[in-house]
């Protein structure tokens, strides 16, 4: 059993906030010592659904950026910032908006024609009747 249970710091830091976090560590020499924790790094979130990244890992910016980037990123259109799923429904709104615009271009031209041959029928027969008189 250890007599004492006071432990010192062995960084010049000596307040208890959230960066200088210590948990107490017994050593094979019954001996008590300081062990630093390091923060949680909080996962990577999709920008849509806030729901944790596939694929990317969960580690504090200075060894992200010390990563290379096929390990920083997923390898897909969006990759690090959507999920699979959320890209897939932003690709079928978009392709189906486009879709939406192609039929209604067509509508619109099929609108057109019909009036463009009521008016050529109606100049037929107006033109017809003109020389049935005469």
């Amino acid at each position: 059993m250890v007599s004492d249970t006071r432990v010192t710091y062995r960084r010049r830091h000596s307040y208890n906030t959230a960066s200088n976090s210590v948990s107490v560590v017994k050593t094979p020499g019954a001996r008590l010592t300081v062990h630093y924790n390091k923060k949680s790094v909080s996962a990577a979130k999709c920008g849509c659904c806030k729901k944790p990244l596939a694929g990317i890992p969960r580690a504090c910016v200075c060894d992200l950026r010390k990563m290379t980037h096929c390990q920083r990123t997923v390898t897909r259109a969006y990759g690090g910032n959507l999920c699979h799923k959320c890209l897939q429904d932003r690709i079928l709104r978009a392709f189906l908006i486009e879709e939406q615009k192609i039929v209604k271009k067509v509508a619109q031209m099929k609108a057109q024609q019909k009036k463009e041959d009521k008016s050529t029928k109606k100049a037929g027969k107006k033109a017809g009747k003109k020389t049935g008189k005469k």
